[in-house]
């Protein structure tokens, strides 16, 4: 397979990378010496306890006993791992101990209006101790479940944060779910609390959620409390609801941070539900921690005071992703609102006008703007250093598109991953080049490989996506799942002892990958797949 490269980083951009300072960190302090991207990354999965612990110790993350194993496996699949057991931590105090105080903690744009808001870290911080405060004062305790219908907004953030930092478990649907599609999700994990708002704005459109809310509190016996964003200024309430301005105005003083196992539940994310009921998929505070942290530093290569934004809404994964940016000093862009209005290029926009350096889109989107010949002056994003892509596979014409018509030395990072692991297994490293239409490269602690329907292992030919050892960022159960039945039968009964992801791909000889679609949705048709 030759291959079209349409980016390289210059030798000044890789030496000032955060993965080569990792490298020479493991130089300097452990003796260990790698040539190349794919040198380091054979070490990474050959010893997976050793790269995380000295990925742990080169961040400073926390301590952990030299003489006691990262990871314990029990029985044969990855299910029940146990990684750096005895630790404690908490997501919400990781990120306001690497706040960059002389940048912005978030930067909130919405489609109605060009103007952007945007709150420092210590008025984050007021808030979310506002807000930690009143959830405390109604008794939500650790581990209790707390739950979310709003947009891509601060009170979203603001809501997660303070959940986290009590050691209750966070949960989120978008607005524009159905009312039973929400139930379903939300009914499995018996929440006390839900955030709420009773008006969204969305293409152009105003939308009444009062009876959605209202829905949600006659149906779901757990609740004790709401939260709500008087959009529309009704100011009535009922013994169960408070309004969201009214909590801002508790000071809630110190934030108190609840030390967390490294196992205990973050957050819990939905599949589709195309096959019934969504998996209420479970994710550790640990292991999400320390994975985001792993593919923004090294894989992302984002600096403190650096401005990184998603388009997502707050259902999917990359909303959550998006937060963690967070966790190394960034400033978090949030947009509410439809990408393509009121024009296709509104996104764009955003990104010119608030100098943003790290731009996700879906796949999709670029794929969209590509057709449609959206055409850029790339000195209107000087500050633009990675555009990155994910939700479905992206063309190769699109690749050629971002380069040609957008900015011509962008690093362009595709990325796959899922809700599976709130992450991805494949995206960029900036030691490799961009090669039209592929991915550059497995992530770093990410076994993966491609296999015929043998199970043996080959390249440059299509095969099922497999992962063959652990990663911290797998969930740690599936809520309401008795013997991990369906944890099981989703990722481990195809395949003994590997996860089995459910995509086709293609792991080229040069290391590459390509994502072909998804092979649980494949049809036997007369006996030929």
């Amino acid at each position: 397979m030759t291959a079209d490269i349409l980016w390289e980083a210059s030798e000044q951009q890789k030496t000032a990378s955060q993965l080569h300072n990792f490298m020479q960190w493991l130089r300097r302090e452990k003796h260990l010496v790698f040539s190349d991207y794919a040198s380091l990354h054979q070490w990474s999965i050959a010893d997976i306890d050793s790269f995380w612990r000295y990925f742990i110790e080169y961040t400073g993350l926390f301590v952990f006993p030299s003489n006691q194993p990262v990871v314990t496996l029990r029985g044969n699949d990855f299910i029940e791992a146990q990684w750096f057991q005895g630790v404690k931590i908490n997501y919400a105090e990781v990120i306001f101990n690497n706040a960059r105080k002389d940048f912005p903690a978030l930067v909130f744009a919405e489609e109605s209006t060009n103007h952007s808001l945007h709150i420092s870290w210590d008025e984050l911080y007021t808030r979310v101790a506002s807000v930690a405060t009143w959830l405390r004062d109604k008794g939500v305790k650790k581990g209790d479940r707390v739950v979310s219908i709003l947009p891509n907004i601060p009170e979203a953030v603001i809501g997660f944060l303070a959940t986290q930092s009590i050691g209750a478990v966070w949960s989120s649907c978008s607005p524009d779910f159905g009312n039973e599609a929400i139930v379903q999700r939300f009914a499995q994990v018996e929440p006390v609390v839900l955030m709420a708002t009773n008006q969204t704005v969305y293409n152009g459109k105003t939308y009444d959620k009062r009876e959605q809310v209202a829905y949600l509190r006659n149906v779901l016996p757990t609740l004790q409390h709401i939260l709500l964003l008087d959009k529309i200024a009704t100011g009535s309430t009922d013994e169960k609801t408070v309004i969201w301005n009214d909590i801002l105005k508790i000071d809630g003083g110190v934030l108190q941070f609840e030390p967390l196992p490294f196992d205990h539940p973050l957050w819990i994310l939905y599949s589709s539900g195309t096959t019934g009921i969504p998996k209420a998929i479970t994710h550790g505070v640990g292991g999400n921690l320390i994975e985001h942290m792993k593919v923004l530093l090294l894989h992302w290569d984002i600096k403190s005071g650096e401005k990184f934004f998603w388009y997502s809404t707050t259902g999917w994964m990359m909303w959550n992703f998006s937060v963690a940016s967070l966790l190394v000093g960034a400033t978090l862009v949030i947009y509410d609102g439809a990408p393509s209005f009121p024009t296709i290029d509104r996104l764009w926009q955003l990104a010119a006008k608030e100098s943003i350096h790290h731009m996700g889109l879906g796949a999709a989107y670029l794929i969209h703007c590509q057709k449609a010949g959206l055409h850029f002056n790339s000195q209107h994003f000087s500050s633009l250093k990675t555009i990155g892509s994910t939700g479905s596979p992206l063309t190769p014409d699109a690749y050629s598109w971002v380069y040609e018509h957008v900015k011509p030395d962008v690093w362009l990072i595709s990325f796959s991953g899922g809700t599976d692991i709130c992450s991805g297994f494949v995206g960029g490293s900036i030691t490799l080049p961009v090669v039209k239409g592929e991915i550059q490269c497995s992530l770093l602690g990410c076994d993966l490989d491609a296999i015929d329907e043998e199970g043996r292992s080959i390249q440059d030919e299509l095969g099922e996506m497999v992962i063959k050892k652990p990663m911290p960022s797998m969930p740690i159960y599936f809520w309401n799942d008795e013997g991990n039945k369906k944890y099981r039968a989703s990722y481990f009964q195809k395949y003994s002892g590997v996860w089995w992801h459910g995509d086709f791909i293609t792991v080229t000889s040069r290391g590459t990958i390509i994502i072909s679609g998804r092979s649980d949705a494949t049809l036997n048709r007369d006996g030929v797949r």
